[in-house]
């Protein structure tokens, strides 16, 4: 059997093209060289999220008036924002009397630490203050969170898909956010980039970086549940292959290793904060006691399909509730969709569960939009199908989106009294 240096190269299938090409890159490549090759592919989506981003963002600060608070504070001072800073300055047990008065003093134990973490250690390196250092984390945070949406899109539906997938995260309802010092950038690249690596059969390192999501957020269990159930998929299909191989003259390599430490790796930061705020209050609910006095709850859906009839059957009717009704619905469609065209399974358990956390919790549902953000492999029937339109028909359709997002955002920030 001659070597795998001196076998003569394949031509490979017509219609696997490039995407071929990259799956079969020599494993000696170097790091540098596979992030410049990346990069070269993404530079065209990472441009247009950032066009879309600044223009949000410039509307914000043109529209502001004078009795509104400058630019600044509004990306980096206000609602979440503001606990997370706190928490990176003065830790989770010092008091804050002005904003935790009815959830008690475990209140900021809803805040998962990753990010407060992330926050104090910039603090320490860089001479700016903590909010400031909050916005840059959350910026290049978001970047690669669009860099990691392009890299598993591109895998699943193709260059052209993945460009149109990364713009339309840029301007989905809520997107607004990705340019605020909050946690759902940092989150959405610790799932992008996790469920990449699952796709590429990279089990530690997708299994490290759930548990860095399962320490930012509380829907961090998606991404967990995604990968150690496709780790384990992986794990009974290698153990079959073994099994047939042993039968045979053939041998595989054996992944039983890389897999169970995903498996076991995971779950780790979710569990952990988990287990750390329940001995905080002296009883294993503790957490879920602390979401409780925040108002949320978990209810099956039964307070969400409360609210979208009220959609219907009560008035006045605002806007932000409205764009969060249409968006739970649409949500659901493109599951649905998702599904029926057989998307990899580690995403639809991962978008799939961020759907029924959003749906299934009671409690602020205006911001149902908003948790639904990560959830970016629902994009992906949009974005095939203006992929596979006309370039004016995809150009017009996403620059239309692009400026109703920018006119809801400065809606969101100039004009609605809470939390976006």
């Amino acid at each position: 059997m001659p070597s795998a240096q001196t076998e003569p190269p394949r031509t490979p299938p017509p219609h696997t093209g490039r995407a071929h090409r990259r799956r079969r890159a020599p494993a000696t490549e170097s790091f540098p060289r596979r992030l410049r090759a990346a990069a070269a592919r993404a530079w065209p989506a990472l441009l247009a999220y950032a066009v879309v981003r600044c223009l949000g963002v410039a509307a914000v600060a043109l529209r502001a008036g004078d009795d509104d608070p400058d630019l600044g504070l509004l990306l980096t001072g206000r609602y979440d924002a503001v606990y997370y800073t706190h928490i990176a300055e003065h830790g989770y047990a010092a008091p804050m009397t002005d904003s935790c008065t009815v959830q008690g003093p475990l209140c900021k134990y809803a805040f998962f630490p990753l990010y407060p973490a992330l926050i104090r250690g910039g603090s320490a390196l860089l001479p700016l203050p903590a909010a400031h250092v909050a916005w840059g984390i959350a910026v290049v945070a978001a970047l690669l969170a669009a860099w990691g949406v392009h890299a598993v899109v591109e895998r699943v539906a193709g260059r052209r898909a993945a460009v149109v997938a990364t713009v339309l995260w840029g301007v989905a309802p809520h997107a607004m956010v990705e340019s605020m010092a909050y946690t759902e950038p940092l989150f959405t690249a610790l799932c992008a980039w996790s469920l990449y690596a699952a796709l590429r059969h990279r089990w530690v390192s997708a299994g490290v970086l759930a548990s860095l999501a399962g320490l930012t957020r509380p829907s961090g269990s998606a991404v967990v549940a995604a990968v150690v159930l496709a780790a384990l998929w992986a794990l009974f299909a290698s153990r079959r292959r073994s099994a047939s191989a042993s039968a045979g003259d053939g041998e595989r390599p054996d992944r039983t290793g890389p897999l169970l430490t995903a498996v076991a790796v995971a779950p780790l930061g979710w569990f952990a904060w988990f287990g750390w705020v329940g001995y905080r209050a002296g009883d294993w609910r503790g957490y879920f006691e602390v979401q409780e006095k925040w108002g949320s709850t978990f209810d099956g859906g039964v307070f969400t399909l409360h609210r979208l009839a009220d959609v219907f059957l009560k008035l006045p009717l605002n806007l932000n509730t409205a764009v969060g009704a249409a968006t739970v619905v649409a949500a659901v469609v493109m599951f649905v969709i998702c599904v029926q065209q057989r998307q990899p399974a580690v995403l639809l358990v991962y978008a799939g569960m961020l759907l029924l956390i959003a749906v299934g919790g009671a409690g602020y549902f205006h911001s149902k939009a908003r948790f639904l953000l990560p959830a970016f492999p629902l994009l992906i029937p949009a974005a095939r199908a203006l992929a596979a339109a006309r370039p004016s028909t995809m150009y017009t359709l996403l620059g239309t989106a692009a400026g109703v997002s920018t006119a809801y955002g400065v809606y969101l920030m100039l004009v609605w009294p809470h939390s976006p």
